[in-house]
């Protein structure tokens, strides 16, 4: 046997290709875009070794051009979750036996292929099937989730190094064993890093995985498992199915083998979820794991001594790149009375400049929102502002699905600080502006971490040292990831640790070592190298 202590030290994170005019990316990626639509795709699930096709065809379209038919997939039922989990369980043995090593190959491997041969094709899928513009795609597909690979290969390879004290004559270890049983990942349509991530950060620990992602992500998913399984991924360790939810909760969550789910979506599913995880405790062979990211009401709070254009920035940045549909997007905005008019004059400027259309025009920077539920549901809530007495539509507000789910970016303006567009998340590009009097910023400071049950994201934007330290400390439990002069999006890995609490989820930071902690069963194991003979202490001698 071959030993050695395998070094994975701290990586860079992935450089973010431009895409200007006149760039190399910029030409593959317009090439692939155009292979990608010349060929329409079947797509199956990936079940063990198998790639299985049904009768039940679902077509894929992309969000920003309605009629275009990229391909279909193959949607299953109940028994392709009982064959999903037979796989895993069946790979289960083999795959937490295999060495750390041969292990971390394979997700360093896919991170290269992703960062070399398969950019273009991650990048396209996921524009077209998820309408991100190329910048977004680059940040999210490319980035992103080479970045989730590489770094938590590296996580991991500390936390395995970390081991307790021995005394005198023995010998202590630790060993970091994946969990008993399979592993449940439910993806979102808006990252498809996300989607990569939640399975394959269980399944380097050793775990195998059940993954199901968002019909409107199916696109790229598959293209992201199919880089796995080129990289060496062993059938059965991720299986890939595409089924309804309350059929996958139906056999997942009644399955004794059950021991977690990775989770990123609603608050009111996840809820569901804990619930139902609740009421089968007595079924598990162990304490399942829960852990989830689920949602938010980002804010932005401005000071009076803020720059009016750093702020304006960094609400047309943060409340409508990606059309609004990150976890994280800035939602809800506190502005200073002295500075209000000069920042909803460039809001408005801005806003009225941004181009709109096909992800294929590198010109637009909004594309379409994800689907036509989604579409009806933005679009109810302009609908109401522009009827209530409490709010002003001052940009945008424009719909049209004629060709695509196309909303314009809309800033509302409430007089009512609980006003709903204040409080309820909308996962659009909407952005609620409320004014306050300049001399209330701590008086104003309550009113935003008291208006969401939500904790995800939120900013302070400020020159004045004194109105930071104060935000920083009172929104302490607003916000998981807090931004100081900056937009609320854009988490990097490795740089700002991903999550919040309340209603927002579990805060077990994507992309760091807490999250990959979830995922392993410690065992202590104590060696004595002389051990006693006889049950007698020196305490119980006679004098």
């Amino acid at each position: 046997m071959s030993l050695g202590t395998f070094s994975y030290p701290l990586p860079a994170n992935e450089p973010v290709l431009s895409y200007a005019p006149g760039t190399r990316e910029r030409e593959q990626l317009k090439i692939t875009l155009a292979e990608l639509k010349s060929t329409r795709i079947d797509i199956p699930m990936y079940i063990g070794s198998k790639e299985i096709h049904t009768n039940n065809k679902i077509s894929i379209h992309p969000p920003h051009e309605r009629n275009f038919v990229l391909g279909q997939f193959s949607m299953g039922d109940k028994k392709h979750v009982e064959q999903a989990i037979d796989a895993a369980l069946a790979a289960r043995a083999e795959w937490a036996a295999m060495s750390w090593e041969s292990r971390a190959a394979i997700f360093l491997k896919a991170a290269d292929l992703i960062a070399t041969r398969y950019r273009f094709h991650m990048n396209g899928t996921t524009m077209l099937g998820q309408s991100k513009n190329a910048y977004q795609a680059e940040i999210d597909s490319a980035c992103e989730i080479i970045d989730f690979l590489r770094f938590n290969v590296h996580f991991l390879s500390e936390i395995y190094k970390q081991q307790p004290i021995s005394g005198p004559g023995m010998h202590n270890r630790l060993e970091y064993r994946p969990l008993e049983g399979f592993v449940l990942a439910v993806t979102p349509f808006n990252f498809t890093a996300i989607g990569g991530n939640l399975p394959t950060s269980a399944a380097m620990c050793g775990n195998v995985v059940v993954w199901k992602p968002a019909n409107t992500q199916v696109y790229s998913a598959q293209m992201f498992m199919r880089i796995l399984k080129e990289a060496g991924l062993p059938d059965g360790v991720i299986n890939l199915i595409y089924v309804d939810g309350p059929q996958l909760g139906e056999v997942c969550f009644k399955h004794k083998d059950f021991a977690g789910v990775h989770f990123t979506g609603s608050t009111g599913v996840f809820n569901s979820m804990w619930e139902t995880i609740g009421k089968h405790m007595g079924t598990y062979k162990s304490y399942p794991r829960i852990v989830g990211e689920t949602g938010g009401k980002d804010f932005v709070i401005a000071h009076k001594s803020a720059n009016p254009t750093v702020v304006a920035t960094a609400l047309l940045r943060g409340a409508f790149e990606f059309q609004g549909q990150k976890c994280s997007a800035a939602s809800r905005a506190y502005i200073p009375s002295n500075i209000a008019k000069e920042v909803k004059k460039q809001l408005v400027e801005g806003i009225n400049s941004f181009k709109m259309g096909s992800v294929e025009h590198f010109s637009n920077f909004i594309n379409a929102v994800i689907d036509e539920k989604s579409f009806d549901k933005i679009k109810s809530y302009i609908d109401k502002a522009k009827k209530d007495k409490n709010a002003t539509i001052i940009a945008g507000g424009e719909c049209n699905k004629k060709e695509g789910f196309f909303i314009q970016p809309t800033v509302i303006e409430t007089t009512d600080p609980k006003y709903v567009t204040m409080c309820e998340e909308i996962f659009g590009p909407v952005l609620t502006l409320y004014v306050y009097p300049a001399a209330s910023f701590e008086k104003t400071l309550d009113l935003v971490n008291t208006t969401s049950p939500y904790a995800l994201t939120g900013a302070i934007i400020s020159t004045d040292r004194s109105a930071i330290e104060l935000a920083t400390r009172k929104l302490e439990n607003a916000a998981g990831n807090f931004y100081i002069n900056d937009k609320p999006t854009g988490a990097v890995v490795g740089q700002q640790p991903f999550g919040g609490g309340r209603a927002s989820g579990t805060n077990d930071k994507a992309g760091f070592m807490l999250n990959l902690y979830r995922w392993l069963s410690a065992r202590t194991v104590k060696e004595t190298f002389d051990p006693p003979t006889d049950y007698r202490y020196p305490f119980l001698a006679e004098e």
